[in-house]
């Protein structure tokens, strides 16, 4: 990969059209976030050693970014192996509310979903 940020034509991961519906909400509500896109990260941490990450952000030079249901979604060069063929979904129901991951690269995951292995 070059140093150019790059779209992919199907991207490293998909969201569903709730999980879409609800980033566009928070993105309407919210100024600061209004010219921004969703980037999905992974970091050090969690109860599992590795956890999920979800921030509004600008492009940087290295991501790949995608859109899916009128969002762009990106993902930099460090996460994309781990998060590839992954789907975020949003559910809105009485004991399970928020966004959760589905990750085929996950050996495992904790009870919270926001950490694997």
């Amino acid at each position: 990969m070059n140093s150019q940020s790059q779209t992919l034509e199907k991207g490293p991961l998909s969201i569903t059209e709730s999980a879409a519906e609800h980033i566009r909400e928070i993105q309407a509500s919210d100024v600061e976030n209004k010219n921004k896109h969703l980037r999905i990260y992974i970091e050090s941490g969690g109860c599992s050693g590795m956890q999920y990450g979800m921030v509004f952000d600008e492009i940087r030079p290295d991501d790949v970014h995608s859109e899916c249901h009128g969002v762009t979604v990106l993902v930099d060069l460090v996460s994309i192996d781990h998060l590839r063929g992954a789907v975020v979904d949003y559910k809105d129901e009485l004991n399970d509310s928020g966004f959760k991951i589905t990750n085929p690269n996950a050996k495992e995951s904790c009870g919270c979903g926001r950490s694997f292995n």
